[in-house]
């Protein structure tokens, strides 16, 4: 019997472990701690571990049989022999990582050493209820599969973000794709045939930031992810805060502007009219088209459809005043809403990313320009406010630990998300 054997029923808890089981166990154990911490010795792992150097020396030779483990070399001399540094093998197992949103989706594949194994494919794929969004999906995640010539059953899993209402207890999404009562990982699940496990987006990036970004060792921290929408991912008190369906962080729509536009929500006047990347690309197609001059225009060859977020912001960098007053405004808005969120919370960190974030600074100062009006400077001075480094990839950098936090989740080493910082 493989290691492999216990991720299939990773989440069912056995209270009497005995033989075989028993060492499966360990073993899980051992691929964990070689998961968050790199490298060990074989005294390092007995301890955490609870068995003999005899034993975990047994072991460790049954895992490079087995090809989870491999020698890292050796260290330095302690006065005795030279120990021996073990890791997993990085190529043993992979994680697909899924990026949904409304107008695009990006795929990865992930190694255990957290490495992508290509390039990051983005596909035009709208997240909607059409067979045909499925079945070319599928298609898409099959080939890059194909490409890299793997075989799915060396795939752990794959991580799937999606944005809108998603009930954390039952995976159904009540926005897009809204598939009635059929849970998003059953039907994802079905149609790749590996594990699937779902997370919100913005929780995704939360992760990401909280496994591999700005928000590591860190315990309270806000990730605000502007993209089409505007999300809100929490860590509190080192977790990621879910609510009680796992409907929170819906901060794009608090309401900004009481007399404005129709939201796609259905409510009128949220900060995502106003603050969104979307907002900001209808607002320049608007004003555009009514004669107002600037570089974009020049930059989509005068084809206002082609305009997307990512041209305005190269626009704002190269100068343009239209393109730098646009971000400048949904900053503003953004700020109006996070001072509220800063006098409730009282956190330590905020973060920008989302597509918004190669922005850099054009979106970071005017944010805190405002919040220094809008909020009780005392309050304020706690919340450092950051760019995200990992920008655009938090989200699907995000994916891994929503994996990975599943396959452990039934063992208390990996319960806090901090514990992964020890690496």
């Amino acid at each position: 019997m493989h290691l492999s054997k216990l991720f299939e029923n990773s989440n069912k808890s056995s209270p009497k472990r005995t033989g075989e089981t028993r060492k499966l166990f360990l073993k899980k154990q051992i691929f964990c701690i070689l998961y968050l911490e790199e490298h060990k010795t074989i005294a390092d792992l007995c301890i955490p571990v609870g068995v003999s150097i005899p034993t975990m020396t047994r072991i460790m030779h049954e895992l490079m049989d087995e090809g989870w483990v491999t020698e890292l070399g050796t260290g330095e001399s302690r006065g005795g022999r030279r120990p021996v540094y073990y890791g997993l093998n990085p190529s043993v197992r992979y994680i697909l990582g899924i990026e949904m949103t409304r107008k695009y989706t990006r795929i990865n594949i992930f190694n255990l050493q957290n490495k992508a194994i290509g390039d990051t494919l983005q596909i035009d794929i709208e997240l909607d209820n059409a067979p045909g969004t499925f079945i070319e999906l599928k298609n898409h995640i099959n080939q890059f599969i194909k490409k890299y010539k793997l075989d799915k059953k060396n795939i752990l899993g794959a991580g799937i973000s999606i944005p809108g209402l998603i009930d954390k207890k039952s995976n159904i999404s009540y926005t897009y794709p809204n598939l009635g009562q059929k849970p998003l990982d059953v039907v994802f699940g079905d149609l790749l045939k590996i594990p699937v496990y779902i997370e919100h987006d913005t929780k995704a990036m939360a992760l990401g930031e909280s496994w591999f970004g700005l928000a590591r060792n860190r315990s309270n921290v806000l990730c605000l992810n502007v993209g089409y929408g505007v999300g809100l991912g929490m860590i509190m008190n080192g977790e990621l805060y879910q609510g009680l369906s796992g409907f929170s962080g819906e901060f794009g729509h608090i309401q900004m502007i009481p007399d404005g536009e129709l939201c796609d929500c259905g409510k009128i006047g949220c900060l995502e009219t106003v603050a969104s990347g979307s907002a900001i690309v209808a607002k320049a197609k608007q004003m555009i088209e009514s004669g107002t001059n600037s570089i974009i225009r020049k930059l989509v060859g005068g084809n206002t459809e082609k305009i997307k977020l990512p041209v305005i912001i190269e626009a704002a960098h190269q100068g343009d005043q239209f393109a730098i007053e646009l971000i400048e405004e949904s900053g503003s808005y953004l700020a109006r809403g996070l001072a509220s969120l800063i006098h409730l919370l009282n956190p330590e960190m905020i973060i920008i990313g989302g597509d918004i974030a190669p922005a850099e600074n054009l979106i970071l100062d005017p944010i805190k320009q405002k919040l220094n009006k809008y909020t009780i400077s005392r309050i304020r001075q706690d919340a450092s406010i950051f760019i995200s480094e990992l920008k655009e990839h938090a989200v699907l950098l995000g994916t891994i630990p929503v994996v990975m936090n599943r396959i452990f989740s039934d063992e208390p080493y990996i319960n806090n998300i901090h514990n992964f910082n020890k690496s």
